[in-house]
């Protein structure tokens, strides 16, 4: 046995672990959804959990042969990150089917078992380091975690400069590396050049295999819809950890991309290119027109509803996408238009190759355009110094189909949360406007919710009569909601009534509304919205809003920075009602995320009982002798409990940490690696520190000290 363990393969294959764990979420975020983030974290686990196993049983084995086991474990990981991932694009697993047909369940399965075996080989390799030099467990530890945190947030870094699937590459090229180093450390003399020879090579094919390699996403995502369409292409894409941004061509059959246009629009929308971002999230990049009578169109939106009330001067966009609210401002002759987006990447190819198509509108002298989060960029003026804007416009920032689907049921959204609608009213003048579009649904909910939200944001700035102080209208697809600091007067209100008459559009609320004026072009069997907003106002004589909100079918509490789950609209109180109408369709309204996620929880329980703790249970009552066991079986009960309860604790932490993270990096894709680097690395640090402090201080002093 070697006298010093291989630290640098050790810390350089730790990086390569984490850094192939959080590049899966960015590529299951693009070929799938978002969502897969958490089974990623939980395959990760059950491999670490798995090899845990495997090598406690093998012990005496692999120490025996640790100088080609060791090497072997990072070679097979580093061959294993690409064809597990190759493999995996070929499974044709549809999440929004998982309800209905038990091959999607099969299909998640092999997955979760098929991405489990990197993780599995990795820590294996790990284990056995530790196993194999129990004297120096703090120095192997601190050199784990330290090359863990480094992984997590150079993984990030690099997709700045790279495709996800050319980091794919790298990543397995590392690996290979590490191989090669660990063959060093390892000092195994025979054959050694005859062996790095091989190590090469296998890295040399990984290269071609990947050069040309294209991601296969869900045929029922948006873009790949899109593509199935004779003469669509895609002539454009850029990456980032932000996302992969998409711009698809269709010559036979144009974009026509105004989502809920009024059904008496007579305009033909101008030559239009489709904008994708993670195969998803459509917007359009509209090619600017000679007249700005073109664009007439866009005043056949919801969305153009605060043109007609006032003049509006000043505004701010939340979302840049292709920049269709900035050619609606256009079109209606605002003077000045601030516009947030958060993906730089949009507005380097609207202000670069795509400049002149869009008329160049981010570089017109009235258009002001920021990088960032919206509340950031709020929150980052001195309160009396506040831009007080005239209109604040939040449009339609997901898919339809996605969001319809309850995919985004999982997500958190510090876009629509109480607290964020407390800020942009801070940032309106007095008759300001605060306007947020949605997506109409049946059921409706997505309206309902952000109507909730928005009356439990005015009550919290003292406005004792939100009523008076709410507008709500509707088409066949989209909804508008106004929020306004003083009251609606009536010139606004026959402004809106003249604006819905013209476009077909309904009426669900405004100051003084009779419920006769409600659900009269767009019908559905009652008047919901107008239900809705009048419980939630108090104004109903059938139930109070507490009741309203307790009994309706959907989750609708408002949103909260505690709970900013805004797309979550699922109670589980009603899945027996739903699958008793799975004939009917009733199943098709259970959101997907949420199925994902229990049925990811159910086979990970379900494979760590298998695979991890029943093979130590079979060995531990065949065993004849104590050998192998040197606790009692309520010592391995103690033990066990003591780490599964720190390990828990340490997770709940960690992810509550990387959910709240969101509001401060914007993002998931930073949150996350930024939570699990400060953890990693501070951790390694504690670890490298346990020699001094174990001096100092007794294990039972310590352990109390600790809690």
């Amino acid at each position: 046995m070697l006298l010093k363990p291989p630290l640098l393969s050790l810390g350089l294959i730790s990086a390569t672990a984490l850094a192939y764990e959080i590049l899966l979420m960015r590529l299951f975020s693009i070929i799938q959804w978002h969502h897969f983030a958490y089974m990623i974290i939980s395959l990760a686990l059950l491999g670490y959990g798995i090899s845990g196993t495997l090598v406690s049983l093998l012990q005496e084995f692999l120490k025996r042969k640790f100088h080609i086991a060791y090497p072997l474990f990072l070679f097979f990981f580093s061959v294993s990150s690409v064809a597990c991932f190759l493999l995996a694009q070929i499974i044709p697993f549809n999440p929004e089917a998982i309800i209905w047909d038990s091959k999607q369940f099969w299909h998640l399965l092999s997955l979760f078992l098929l991405f489990s075996i990197p993780f599995l080989l990795v820590a294996s390799a790990i284990c056995l380091v530790f196993l194999s030099y129990p004297g120096q467990i703090g120095k192997i530890y601190a050199v784990d975690l330290l090359g863990a945190g480094i992984g997590s947030i150079s993984i990030i870094i690099l997709l700045y400069y790279l495709f996800p699937i050319s980091a794919l590459m790298i990543i397995s090229l590392i690996g290979l590396v590490a191989t090669l180093i660990a063959l060093h450390e390892t000092q195994i003399k025979h054959k050694e050049k005859t062996v790095s020879f091989f190590i090469i090579l296998t890295g040399a094919l990984v290269f071609l295999i990947l050069q040309n390699q294209i991601l296969n996403i869900s045929p029922y995502k948006d873009e790949a819809k899109i593509l199935n369409i004779s003469g669509t292409k895609i002539i454009e894409q850029q990456s980032s950890p932000l996302g992969l941004l998409s711009i698809i061509e269709s010559k036979k059959i144009p974009f026509r991309h105004a989502p809920g246009l009024s059904l008496y629009n007579t305009k033909e929308p101008p030559e239009q290119l489709g904008l994708f971002t993670d195969a998803s999230n459509m917007t359009a990049i509209t090619r600017f027109p000679d007249n700005l009578e073109q664009l007439s169109y866009l005043d056949q939106l919801t969305s153009a509803l605060p043109y007609h009330l006032k003049e509006i001067n000043t505004l701010l966009i939340v979302g840049a996408g292709g920049g269709s609210d900035i050619l609606q401002a256009m079109f209606h002759n605002t003077s000045h238009i601030d516009t947030v987006e958060l993906n730089p990447q949009i507005i380097e190819i609207l202000s670069g190759p795509f400049a002149d198509y869009s008329g160049n509108i981010f570089l017109q002298d009235n258009v002001h355009v920021y990088s960032g989060d919206i509340r950031e960029f709020l929150s980052r003026t001195p309160h009396n110094e506040k831009e007080q804007y005239d209109l604040i416009q939040i449009s339609l920032m997901d898919s339809f189909n996605a969001s319809a689907s309850g995919l985004y049921a999982l997500n958190e959204s510090y876009l629509y949360t109480v607290e964020a609608l407390q800020l942009y009213l801070e940032h309106l003048n007095q008759d300001g406007y605060l306007a947020i579009s949605r997506w109409v649904k049946t059921p409706p909910r997505d309206t309902i919710k952000m109507f909730a939200t928005a009356v439990s944001a005015l009550s919290n700035t003292l406005i004792t009569e939100p009523a008076k102080h709410l507008m709500l209208i509707r088409g066949w697809q989209t909804s508008t909601i106004l929020v306004k600091k003083s009251p609606f007067n009536s010139s606004e209100v026959h402004q809106l009534k003249q604006f819905c008459q013209t476009r077909g559009f309904d009426v669900a609320w405004y100051p003084g509304i009779k419920s006769d004026e409600a659900n009269q072009l767009n019908r559905f069997r009652e008047a919901y919205f107008y239900q809705a907003a009048s419980a939630l106002l108090n104004q109903s004589k059938k139930q109070t809003p507490y009741q309203f909100i307790n009994n309706y079918k959907y989750y609708i509490s408002p949103a909260s920075d505690d709970k900013p789950f805004f797309h979550h609209f699922f109670k589980w109180s009603v899945l027996s009602e739903l699958i008793s109408l799975h004939k009917q369709g009733g199943l098709a309204l259970v959101e997907m995320g949420h199925i994902v996620l229990l049925a990811t929880l159910i086979l990970a329980v379900i494979s760590s009982i298998i695979l991890i703790l029943l093979p130590l249970l079979i060995f531990h009552l065949r065993s004849k002798s104590n050998t192998r066991f040197s606790l009692s079986t309520i010592g391995h009960l103690k033990l066990f409990s003591y780490f599964f309860s720190i390990g828990l604790a340490f997770l709940f932490i960690e992810i509550a940490m990387m959910q709240k993270f969101i509001l401060f990096l914007h993002h998931p894709i930073y949150a996350i690696p930024v939570v699990l680097s400060a953890f990693m690395i501070f951790a390694g640090l504690g670890s490298a520190l346990t020699s001094h402090i174990l001096s100092q201080w007794s294990r039972r002093q310590l352990l109390i000290s600790r809690t």
